[in-house]
């Protein structure tokens, strides 16, 4: 597509090939920057690149900024949980706007971000730094004891989070002093939290110029296993509360443009509590389900509100409207297979003829053993259903985890 140089320049940090073709088909000028291995594919295929291994931040970090600023880029966009820090270190640099830099860790540090939505007044559960197993025993005793937990009572779990990787990496649920021995300590420090009972949901918001632009509510069936969007009515009818917590977020974190993946709570008497957010595209692939269900690109959208360059018309202009323009709902279910052992992958007929059903990416074994989860574990591949209505689908996703793909 013919790029207009009146626009912004973009630069695209981690490797999405869903990404690159959305900045391929869209008028700004783009750039990826992608570790050392994506530079044949980028040459052969055209695609403007530079190179860089995404490490810790270092006393050369810096360079990638002054690199991408005397190319005349205006922006950088994370693409993924571990480039969050580079993009707020870059744009910091960029937009000439040092905060950016500070805003980009309370996005990334979980520990940091539940303290400042406490600031904000926001809802959040009980939580607590934990630097060995002594410190996971003490919290999960004292959290029970503050629930007035009588002998003999089950425990109520507690959840462990890394601090800095992505939504499920390295969540564990535990409910018993033993569970605790069963934690490497390389996993140490992590975040703990007490558990919120209640329908968990997640949003995804654009923001320009510190307001929101569209929002999406993503509805989980089983967390780790499955979504569809737009949500049921059932959750939509929470929507003018979730935007009210999402106008909270924004400004308790300084938010002024981007997009952000946040994640809820809502409790049986209606009260939100927040669970974290990110600054990037969310996992299973629900920028692919809302272009399925509204007909816009999701990392399109993004590369819009980020630009500097963008005006409000044309930000307006491109949003469909929340739910009534929805043309049904998307959703996609995560296979894990059920069997220790597996040889072969096998679709259900009942899946492959459901009248929802529109394509899956399972591809064949690469082992037969299938490595044991210890925590929320990376699916072997997703399923695509679409279909016009919420509780059908819901139904559908939910009887997928009985299913055996892997055989």
């Amino acid at each position: 597509m013919k790029k207009d140089p009146n626009k912004g320049y973009i630069a695209l940090l981690g490797w999405s090939l869903n990404a690159i073709e959305a900045a391929e088909n869209f008028d700004r000028r783009y750039v990826v920057v992608a570790p050392d291995w994506a530079e044949e594919y980028c040459q052969k295929h055209d695609i403007p690149y530079v190179p860089w291994n995404f490490e810790r931040l270092n006393d050369r970090s810096m360079e990638i900024a002054e690199t991408l600023k005397e190319k005349g880029v205006d922006v950088a966009i994370p693409m993924f949980e571990e480039t969050v820090e580079w993009a707020g270190a870059i744009n910091s640099v960029l937009l000439d706007n040092p905060r950016l830099y500070g805003q980009s860790l309370l996005l990334r540090d979980k520990a940091l971000m539940k303290r400042r939505a406490q600031l904000g007044g926001i809802r959040v559960g009980i939580f607590e730094e934990a630097h060995d197993k002594e410190d996971v025993v003490r919290f999960l005793k004292r959290v029970n004891q503050t629930l007035l937990k009588l002998d003999g009572d089950p425990n109520d779990p507690i959840h462990l989070k890394a601090f800095d990787k992505a939504g499920c990496l390295g969540h564990r649920v535990i409910r018993t002093p033993d569970e605790v021995d069963t934690i490497p300590e390389e996993e140490f420090p992590v975040l703990m939290e007490s558990h919120l009972d209640g329908w968990e949901f997640a949003v995804e918001a654009w923001i320009h110029n510190g307001k929101i632009v569209f929002l999406n509510i993503s509805e989980y069936v089983t967390l780790g296993y499955s979504v569809f969007v737009p949500a049921s009515p059932e959750l939509e009818k929470y929507r003018p509360q979730i935007t009210a917590q999402i106008e909270k977020l924004i400004k308790t974190f300084d938010i002024e443009f981007g997009l952000i993946h946040p994640e809820y709570f809502v409790t049986n008497d209606g009260e939100m509590y927040f669970g974290e957010v990110a600054y990037r595209p969310p996992g299973f692939k629900v920028f692919e389900l809302l272009e399925r269900v509204y007909g816009f690109n999701a990392y399109q959208a993004s590369m819009l509100v980020f630009d500097p360059k963008s005006t409000h018309d044309e930000v307006e202009a491109f949003f469909p409207k929340e739910v009534v323009d929805a043309d049904g709902f998307a959703g996609c279910f995560g296979v894990y297979p059920r069997r220790r052992v597996v040889s072969k992958l096998e679709i259900p007929e009942e899946v492959e003829d459901d009248p929802y059903f529109e394509s899956h990416e399972l591809t064949p074994p690469m082992e037969e053993t299938v490595t044991k989860r210890t925590a929320f574990g990376t699916h072997w591949g997703l399923i695509y259903f679409k279909g016009d209505e919420s509780a059908r689908m819901k139904e559908l996703l939910k009887h997928m985890e009985e299913l055996d793909f892997y055989v």
